[in-house]
């Protein structure tokens, strides 16, 4: 059993094209997973993790309107069958397995994904903030990680958003590629740090402007553009936000 992000009246399931990272602009199916082991301050997604009866802070506690979310209406749980059917009805061969967290629950992904390879999908990615280790019997079906570490702009505690042993695999892995969120200068320090400690390859660094709205992230694309020109990382938008807007299920 699956625990889902619930949209409307059903799993957030949709099929769109990926915004970020090393397959922007390529048609997936996108499966958002509920519950996240971090609980950055700029979170978009943050009703699969930031419940009502919790401390956790996020920007939008200053937005009188706001209200952190009742945990048993955002989490939809799913059987396999059911969620197979969901992705086919796109016929698109490409999935996302998004969060929240999704490598929290690695053992329901891993069975969702080997019925998937048996029913004609034939390319898996995760996303993920680098903090648990894949498991060998999910591993094999996954074809690309989308490592996002969070830095101190996130505001979760260093010993929670960093663990070595994870990052050091990723950074050796064939499969995985490295995302950062960049709200300002100096986080780019934080980079350098865990690109040296890691030992991760420039050419596996994309930087992303943190921004929900199309103004704000061109307000850091210029300078951030510049970054990864000068240290041969590479640059990413949220194309999505420029498309869609900061919307759900597109």
């Amino acid at each position: 059993m699956l625990k889902l992000a619930k949209y409307q009246d059903g799993p957030e399931i949709f099929h769109s094209i990926q915004g970020e990272g090393k397959s922007t602009g390529q048609p997936f199916v996108f499966i958002r997973t509920s519950l996240c082991n971090l609980h950055c301050i700029w979170c978009d997604t943050d009703y699969t993790w930031n419940w009502r009866g919790t401390e956790y802070y996020h920007e939008k506690d200053d937005d009188p309107r706001y209200e952190k979310y009742v945990k048993e209406d955002h989490i939809l749980e799913m059987e396999t069958p059911e969620i197979v059917d969901l992705v086919r009805s796109f016929n698109c061969p490409n999935v996302i397995f998004t969060g929240g967290e999704p490598m929290l629950q690695q053992r329901p992904l891993m069975e969702l994904a080997a019925v998937l390879k048996a029913q004609g999908i034939t390319w898996m990615e995760v996303e993920t903030n680098g903090t648990f280790l894949p498991k060998d019997g999910f591993d094999q079906f996954i074809n690309q990680y989308n490592v996002s570490p969070k830095l101190s702009n996130s505001n979760n505690s260093e010993k929670l958003r960093e663990k070595p042993a994870v990052l050091l695999h990723f950074a050796q892995s064939s499969k995985a590629h490295f995302k950062f969120v960049i709200n300002a200068e100096q986080d780019l320090d934080e980079v350098a740090t865990l690109q040296e400690r890691y030992k991760i390859p420039a050419a596996k660094i994309y930087l992303m402007p943190e921004g929900r709205d199309a103004e704000t992230l061109r307000s850091r694309q210029q300078w951030l553009i510049e970054v990864c020109k000068a240290r041969g990382y590479n640059f990413t938008d949220r194309l999505h936000i420029h498309i869609y807007g900061n919307k759900r299920g597109i």
